[in-house]
């Protein structure tokens, strides 16, 4: 009986190291991509980039991270009082066993200029 409840409870533990190891990371890889759009939003709105030269940079930056998106999925706008909005949706799929789950990302920032 002992020995049963030890190989469930290292089942359940080698359950959960599993999905974490599939989960985490996408999720981190947002996280970076999320600080990244931050970053760019900032430094463009100082900037006399395009609306097109910023979508290329994020893009860059989600395929150095492996993410998979494409210059569709980025929205970027300049406003006339220049703020800079940079949007992107993505989704990721993962194959859990018996329940594959796609994870839905909607990174994106605002920046006003002082």
């Amino acid at each position: 009986m002992r020995t049963l409840k030890v190989l469930i409870a290292l089942g359940i533990v080698a359950a959960g190291i599993y999905v974490g190891i599939q989960l985490i990371p996408p999720l981190f890889a947002n996280y970076r991509f999320q600080d990244a759009i931050e970053n760019e939003a900032m430094i463009s709105s100082y900037t006399s980039k395009t609306e097109e030269e910023v979508r290329q940079s994020v893009l860059k930056k989600a395929q150095d991270l492996e993410i998979p998106l494409t210059a569709e999925q980025i929205t970027v706008q300049r406003e006339s009082n220049r703020s800079l909005t940079i949007k992107a949706e993505y989704t990721v799929h993962v194959d859990l066993p018996g329940y594959p789950v796609d994870l839905d990302f909607h990174p994106g920032s605002k920046n006003k200029p002082i």
